[in-house]
């Protein structure tokens, strides 16, 4: 039994030490906001916060989070409030099918945290996530916009 912290909330999950976080998340707290694409840590879909860094959930065993205070998706809004990237998202009309956009804004979200007027280069160093879509303008965009404060031009 380990016993780790999610979205505020201290959890008790009974799962090998050496199960991935995602599948924790996913099939034992049914967090599915996190998703699954390709299983070794390259796509980002399955991108989530641990002690407020941004971590490949896909790749990260159960283990390692054990005591640490681990955001998904479900718990970066605040007070029942939209994140302003969640926010940015909607307005700058980011996701077209959507799979891998809440590892986008988690990893998104880590970077504003982190350098809350990022350059363009911070951001292409920071979201390596893939996107079938191709919906990297909108993206940046979106990030830019939440870093000038404005959600919704």
């Amino acid at each position: 039994m380990k016993t780790l912290t999610v979205n505020g909330t201290p959890r008790e999950v009974d799962a090998d030490d050496d199960t991935p976080l995602l599948w924790v998340l996913r099939d034992h707290l049914g967090l599915t906001g996190s998703k699954f694409g390709c299983g070794v840590g390259l796509c980002g879909a399955c991108v989530v916060h641990v002690d407020g860094a941004p971590v490949r959930a896909c790749v990260l065993p159960l283990e390692a989070c054990a005591g640490r205070a681990v955001t998904t998706i479900e718990g970066l809004a605040a007070d029942g409030r939209p994140h302003p990237l969640q926010t940015a998202w909607i307005a700058h009309q980011v996701p077209q099918c959507g799979y891998c956009q809440s590892g986008m804004i988690m990893a998104a979200a880590a970077l504003l945290a982190e350098k809350p007027v990022p350059s363009d280069d911070d951001i292409a160093v920071a979201i390596t996530n893939l996107c079938r879509c191709g919906t990297y303008p909108r993206v940046r965009r979106a990030i830019r916009a939440v870093a000038d404060g404005h959600t919704n031009s």
